[in-house]
């Protein structure tokens, strides 16, 4: 437990603010710390729908990498950094998002981690507004994956397979944006 709250306040608390990535007037920072380990931002994105910006996601990795399927399915550090840029984003909206995207990242093969699903939405309940961040990210050595909004602790949710499938809502063959998946590839 001290381990992941260590981990918890130094990904909250230490972004290394050189060479920053400006999109849509959120900067992300170049690298987070998880624990002890640094992660370098991949790329980003944001998330567009009817012409309006919704949210802005960073990607963080230990190596930078342009393959959406190695990223996917490596048991390696991952961190995805979304921060709210609308006031349209509710929890509802956000909630079926979500879903939408496992179902995609999955081709709608959802049974075997709906409880971990489940864990993960619960984390977008509480009322979402612009300018919230949320801080997601994945520690191989314990196959977890951590939601933090603004600074609190939302959910840690075991597994591998969770994490690829959670990977695949940005990243796989059927991404929530196309244009965003490019950018968290590096490409924009």
């Amino acid at each position: 437990m001290k381990k992941i709250i260590v981990i918890i306040l130094t990904l909250a608390s230490v972004q290394l603010a050189e060479a920053q990535m400006t999109i849509s007037g959120v900067t992300l920072p170049k690298k987070v710390m998880v624990g002890e380990t640094t992660l370098e931002l991949n790329g980003g994105g944001v998330r567009s729908k009817y012409w309006m910006d919704m949210y802005v996601v960073g990607l963080y990795l230990k190596t930078k990498s342009k393959d959406a399927k190695k990223i996917i399915n490596e048991n390696e550090f991952a961190s995805i950094k979304i921060q709210i840029v609308s006031s349209l984003i509710t929890s509802e909206k956000m909630i079926a998002a979500v879903k939408e995207g496992f179902d995609n990242s999955t081709h709608k093969n959802t049974a075997a981690i709906q409880k971990e699903i489940d864990e993960f939405i619960a984390a977008f309940k509480d009322e979402i507004k612009k300018g919230d961040v949320f801080d997601i990210f994945y520690v191989p050595s314990k196959s977890i994956t951590m939601v933090i909004k603004n600074g609190k602790v939302k959910a840690k949710i075991e597994g591998f397979e969770f994490k690829k499938a959670l990977l695949g809502i940005w990243l796989s063959d059927n991404p929530a944006d196309k244009k965003l998946k490019e950018g968290l590839l590096g490409g924009a």
